[in-house]
């Protein structure tokens, strides 16, 4: 018997905290397996987030990138110190401004970037990946709405 949508039983109430609780549980789960994906290139989450960045917004300053990556400026000197001595990024001076540097991927920062791209687009794939289109669409419209709710409270304190 085929029941329509007016006889069907209202759904269970979902506790937003216990939803919160899985989705900051499911984002470890996910970086540790990133983290452990990157490790075997000889990245860190940090380098690949700062490297990756680069690829995206060369010649950005060392505040551009602490901005984007939502850490200190602090941090993010520190990080840049320690991918310059690697050889992996290097500092130009911008024209015009004594007190900044942009940032610029080295050939060999630039592939280690892009071998951690791929190694992030594989672990997608073989997780994300695998759910139905609509599912995708449907927490990709999820999220988008939580990070306005969220940008909103944000704003707001």
């Amino acid at each position: 018997m085929t029941q329509t949508l007016a006889s069907r039983p209202a759904p269970e109430p979902v506790d937003p905290l216990r939803v919160w609780f899985r989705f900051v549980r499911l984002q470890h789960r996910l970086s540790a397996a990133v983290g452990a994906e990157l490790r075997t290139i000889g990245l860190s989450i940090p380098q690949f987030d700062l490297l990756s960045t680069l690829t995206e917004r060369e010649g950005s300053t060392q505040q551009e990138l602490a901005e984007r990556l939502y850490v200190t400026k602090g941090n993010v000197s520190g990080l840049v110190d320690r991918l310059v001595e690697a050889g992996l990024v290097e500092r130009r001076p911008i024209p015009g401004d004594r007190r900044s540097h942009a940032l610029h991927l080295t050939e060999r920062g630039r592939s280690l970037a892009e071998r951690g791209i791929a190694a992030q687009r594989a672990y997608v794939a073989r997780t994300l990946g695998r759910l139905p289109a609509g599912d995708v669409a449907e927490l990709e419209r999820i999220v988008l709405a939580w990070r306005e709710e969220a940008r909103s409270a944000a704003a707001e304190a």
